[in-house]
Order: C-alpha cells, then sequence, then structure tokens
C-alpha cells in the first residue's frame, strides 16, 4: 500500500485571469507561494518519504517551497505534467466557448493519453515507493482526471474545481486506488478567515 498525496500547485496570474494554462509554463504569484508555504507546514505532519513534481515551473516551485519544509527526495517526473489544452491554451472561458462552444479544443491531449500517463505514473510510484507516504505536486485538470477515473465519473473532471494549494489524498495498492479526500484546503489561511474583521 502507497499513501499519495496530490497538491495541486499555488495560484498563478493566468488562474487569476481564468485563463487556461495547459502545458503553458507560468510562474506562481504571490499568493500562490504563499498558498505553496502554507501547504507545506500542513504536510510537515504527515510523514512525507518523498515528493515527486510535474516538470512545469508553477508546479517544481510550489515543490521546492514544500521541500524546504520537509527536507526529502525531489523528483521530476513527466507522467504527472498537466493536460495538453492545445489552440485553447491561454484563453479565458469566455474566449475558448466562443471558439469552441463543444469544449473540444484542436491539438489537446487525447483521453486515452492522459489515461495511460496516470496509470504509469501512479505505478511507478507504487512499485518505487511502496509502502511510503509520497507528495505529488501537479494540476487541476490532471488531478481531476484521476479522481474521474477512480470515483466512477462521481467526482473530479466537470463535477469539482479543485483548489490552488488543494489536498487530495489516495490509497494505491497492487489492484486499486482509493480516493480518501479531495480538495482538503483547511490549511489555507485565505479560505480561513470567516468571522475575521
Amino acid at each position: 500500500m502507497t499513501n499519495i498525496y496530490f497538491l495541486r500547485h499555488g495560484e498563478t496570474d493566468w488562474n487569476v485571469m481564468g485563463r487556461i494554462q495547459g502545458r503553458t509554463d507560468i510562474q506562481l504569484n504571490d499568493n500562490g507561494v504563499r498558498q505553496a508555504k502554507e501547504s507545506s507546514e500542513f504536510l510537515s505532519d504527515l510523514n512525507i518519504d518523498c515528493i515527486i513534481t510535474s516538470p512545469l515551473k508553477r508546479a517544481k516551485d510550489t515543490a521546492e517551497i514544500v521541500r524546504e519544509k520537509l527536507n526529502v527526495e525531489l523528483i521530476e517526473m513527466e507522467e504527472f505534467i498537466e493536460l495538453s489544452f492545445g489552440d485553447a491554451e491561454g484563453m479565458t472561458l469566455v474566449e475558448r466557448l466562443e471558439l469552441y462552444p463543444d469544449r473540444i479544443y484542436p491539438n489537446q491531449e487525447e483521453d486515452e493519453s492522459i489515461k495511460a500517463r496516470f496509470f504509469k505514473g501512479l505505478d511507478t510510484v507504487h512499485q518505487k515507493y511502496n509502502n511510503k507516504n509520497v507528495l505529488i505536486v501537479s494540476h487541476g485538470a490532471f488531478i481531476n482526471a484521476i479522481l474521474y477515473h477512480y470515483s466512477n465519473g462521481e467526482i473530479g473532471t466537470g463535477k469539482i474545481k479543485l483548489t490552488n494549494g488543494g489536498i487530495t489524498s489516495l490509497k494505491k495498492s497492487d489492484d486499486k486506488v482509493e480516493i480518501l479526500e479531495y480538495n482538503q484546503i483547511n490549511h489555507l489561511s485565505q479560505y480561513n478567515r470567516i468571522g475575521e474583521i
């Protein structure tokens, strides 16, 4: 059994503007850096054995900030990169719906490619880090694709919007993946200010 924690990277300016990022390499903004630091505080209680990150800057920078606190090995894995949204990358929702009302974007990554990536990535992590606690810093659409698959479509893609800095936890055994919790955001101060003046 492998405990896998997915952390969605911290916020970027494109997240704020509602621009779809995909493989476009956008860096964290100041709020994104704060989310990464707050996530590292929460994660420091989970006995994380190693951190795996997507190669994109927003994920890598989030992972580096968390690593400073956890002081564990950091590995980059291409399998956990964000989905490619092809010609729609950089567009706002309004722009995308105007050009592509069916939400099918020219040159976007195919579903089979996405599944093959997360099957391979999760299997590799499970084989290499069996009985360990692994943190994977990745992306909203990619994590949602995993949630959609393993929940039989009950959550994930088209059902929930994952928060920047949100944490999703899974258990992986040889023959199944169990979703324990998704989009946990209690550690993020921007969502815990109710009642403050």
